[in-house]
């Protein structure tokens, strides 16, 4: 046969352009090697404490003025640094070569100016000079001119006395005897708590000759426990509290492969399941003075959630208040009852149609001199404090307000009336996740952010509360650290910026940060991307999305971390993503509630609206094979559910220990969520009841020994796989508990599975 040159020519472009096109696919999952593999187990390794001047932990000087810290400068190195916060100067604490080079000649040993260990550092009264302890020698630093002189025996060192380190533990260990006495000993010390199968007994006396003067009888029903039990500041009233038991629930394990010996155990614990009957604590007044006991009307308080409250007396000794967390968790109440009458009225009483936060966002400040009281609350939709009469029960005023919320009270200052807070939100253009730092008085007025850069924020307080010590970082850009003033957050001198040059250096590339409008086209949704060190674009990559959905936080990471174990699965060769969607925490009250009765939700239509987004964003993120999922506990049962209600979407998942069933998990958790009585969206949203549903490839991990999550919860969705008679891959841990699945071994099962199923490749041996 001939070919002409012209049909030659296109026969070789054509065998050219299929052998380009089988080329290009073939290459698309290049991917999930043994040099892959080899690569992801040493980043961890290799990444770890290559970031330097990344923290300061400061030793601040008995006026609070000055402090000194260690700083590593290099690999087994660092310097000694000191500030004088009024001044705002930073400088070395000494001339480290020159110490250094006066040491080895001291000492005939030979001192590294980078490697010295100093044990403290004292300031002379008027912080000009500085005594330095190392190796057994004192060191004098003249902080003007620079220069180090060694002390000889005989030579006084000038500095401020140090605390005697004996007469603080023992300052301390008296403190705990005093602290271990209050709840049995009344505050003048005449009076004693003592409990008799059940009976709350008062006694007067020493305990050789004892007097009982009153006695709080136990029923069958009830019994008086010393927990909770709180004297009144003058010492003529007692609140005990009389316990009803619950339900026992034992929950049994078997442990396969002890240790001691060859034939397994059986262990048992309690583990109260949602709808199970709580134990209750009633409240009982009594009255030393007039020999009498007060039964406390219940009315406000019918049906309260199983732990002790927390009584706290004002100081005239005139009345008590608790707080009352209703069952359910819809209602949370301030009770004020008066120790003469032991009537009770409510000061504050938050109510929602879907839960009260009481776990994560609950705060009660009472100020008895001003008569008043600070609270927290999302009753105008975001998580703010509010300050109450306390004689009335009134809002005098919002203190804090706007589309943010307060994550955390640091210190309340009565005196000035203060408020120092952690909160996240303020800054509109950042990140709403971002914590920061602020201050506001009482009625709301002088609100002032404290910190400000771009990042998330944690704070250090000096000990007279003058100054800040404010360490920012992303996930994406390495920790600063700043010296601000505490009342106007001023910025008074950098302190630190860290050195990730050795990190990049060793390949580290920054997550990045990703966010994009939610289910409803207006929320934004924040995320983060894993890429693969060796990524390159025009190469295709599966995604991988690691969940966890808990309504108790929010999840994505947001200060910086040399290593994240999501860039272990990603550097196989997949595009792992990290986001939290509706129904998530430390947003509106509104993006909370979405989780209300509804953790099957997940935050799903905002996830997968999200990675679709991402892959129509970056070309080489490839949802063709389908996405994975992986997570333990609630992501757990996350990643299953996914294959369940979304196994279009999703089509491999690793789930590990997970909660699959809201019923069989623990009360506190699920009842705060799911909510109580026990209603038929428990059956509906669990993955035992919709296992018939399953799509996609499914690997289901536990350990055998997991006190947090029954490991039946797992066993049953097998169980109901099983009847379903689908296909699953699972795998039971011996000798290990919750969080299994993050032990070298199953890490490594989980990337198996995902190379296996989603790049279609046999994993290296």
């Amino acid at each position: 046969m001939r070919l002409t040159f012209s049909r030659m020519a296109t026969c070789l472009l054509l065998a050219s352009a299929i052998s380009s096109q089988f080329f290009c696919e073939s290459s698309v999952w290049a991917q999930g090697t043994a040099d892959d593999y080899a690569r992801s187990e040493s980043l961890r390794k290799k990444w770890t404490g290559t970031v330097y001047r990344d923290r300061v932990e400061p030793h601040w000087s008995e006026s609070g003025n000055d402090f000194w810290y260690r700083v590593r400068t290099g690999k087994n190195q660092h310097q000694y640094v000191v500030v004088n916060a009024p001044s705002g100067t930073r400088q070395p604490a000494f001339n480290h070569e020159a110490l250094a080079k006066q040491l080895s000649e001291k000492t005939g040993k030979s001192f590294d100016a980078d490697r010295l260990n100093v044990e403290s550092i004292e300031w002379n009264n008027d912080s000009t000079e500085l005594t330095i302890s190392i190796d057994e020698l004192q060191v004098r630093s003249n902080l003007m001119d620079g220069t180090v002189h060694i002390l000889e025996e005989n030579e006084e060192p000038t500095q401020e006395s140090a605390p005697d380190e004996n007469q603080d533990s023992s300052d301390r260990q008296r403190e705990r005897g005093r602290r271990s006495r209050r709840r049995t000993q009344s505050p003048d010390g005449r009076f004693r708590v003592q409990l008799d199968d059940g009976d709350l007994i008062i006694l007067q006396g020493d305990e050789d000759d004892a007097q009982e003067i009153l006695r709080g009888a136990a029923s069958e029903e009830s019994k008086f426990t010393e927990s909770g039990a709180s004297w009144s500041p003058d010492s003529k009233k007692l609140v005990g509290f009389r316990r009803t038991d619950g339900q026992s629930h034992l929950v049994h394990y078997v442990e396969s492969s002890p240790k001691d010996q060859l034939q397994p155990k059986v262990h048992s614990h309690q583990y109260l399941k949602p709808g199970d009957d709580i134990p209750q604590h009633e409240p009982v007044l009594f009255n030393i003075a007039k020999r009498s006991i007060i039964e406390i009307d219940s009315e406000l308080f019918p049906n309260p959630w199983m732990s002790t409250p927390r009584i706290h007396w004002l100081p005239d000794s005139s009345q008590f208040l608790f707080v009352y967390n209703q069952r359910g968790h819809q209602v949370l109440r301030v009770i004020s009852v008066d120790a003469e009458t032991g009537k009770a009225r409510t000061i504050v009483d938050e109510q929602s149609d879907t839960f009260v936060d009481y776990a994560y966002k609950q705060f009660l400040e009472i100020l008895p001199e001003s008569g008043e009281l600070i609270w927290m609350s999302e009753r105008d939709g975001w998580n703010h404090l509010y300050l109450y009469d306390l004689n009335t029960g009134d809002v005098k005023n919002q203190i804090t307000s706007g589309d943010w919320v307060v994550r955390k009270v640091v210190r309340v200052d009565p005196q000035s009336r203060v408020i120092w807070f952690e909160c996240s939100g303020v800054y509109p253009e950042q990140d709403p996740y971002y914590v920061h730092f602020a201050r506001v008085n009482f009625d709301g007025s002088d609100f002032t952010l404290l910190t400000e850069g771009d990042g998330t924020h944690s704070v250090q307080t000096s000990p007279n509360e003058r100054y800040l010590i404010d360490q920012w970082s992303r996930v994406d850009l390495p920790p600063q650290t700043e010296l601000r003033d505490a009342q106007t957050g001023e910025l008074i001198c950098k302190l630190e910026q860290a050195d990730d040059t050795e990190l990049r250096d060793a390949g580290w590339i920054a997550p990045e940060r990703f966010v994009t409008t939610g289910r409803d086209d207006q929320t934004p949704i924040y995320g983060v991307i894993f890429r693969p060190t060796k990524f390159q674009p025009g190469t295709k990559y599966p995604m991988i999305e690691k969940i966890y959905a808990g309504p108790h936080g929010s999840f994505v990471p947001k200060k910086f971390q040399e290593f994240h174990s999501s860039q272990e699965v990603a550097e196989i060769g997949f595009i792992v993503v990290q986001i939290d969607g509706m129904g998530t925490s430390n947003r509106s009250k509104a993006f909370h509630d979405v989780c209300w009765q509804n953790l099957g939700d997940s935050g799903f239509p905002d996830r997968i609206k999200w990675i679709k987004t991402a892959a129509e964003t970056y070309p080489e993120f490839d949802l063709t094979p389908g996405v994975g999922i992986y997570g333990g506990s609630a992501g757990g049962q996350s990643s299953t559910r996914a294959l369940l209600a979304h196994g279009d979407f999703y089509t491999v998942a690793v789930s590990d220990c997970g909660c699959h069933d809201n019923r069989m998990d623990k009360i506190w958790w699920n009842e705060l969520w799911m909510g109580w009585p026990i209603g038929p969206h428990y059956e509906e949203q669990s993955n035992v009841t919709n296992a018939d549903k399953l799509q996609g490839k499914l690997f289901l991990t536990v350990g055998e020994k997991d006190t947090n999550v029954d490991p039946a919860s797992t066993m049953q969705v097998v169980n109901a796989l099983i009847k379903a008679n689908k296909k699953f891959d699972m795998l039971v841990v011996p000798g290990h508990g919750h969080g299994v699945g993050e032990i070298p071994y199953m890490k490594r099962r989980r990337i198996d599975f995902f190379v296996e199923h989603l790049m279609g490749k046999t994993p290296p041996n």
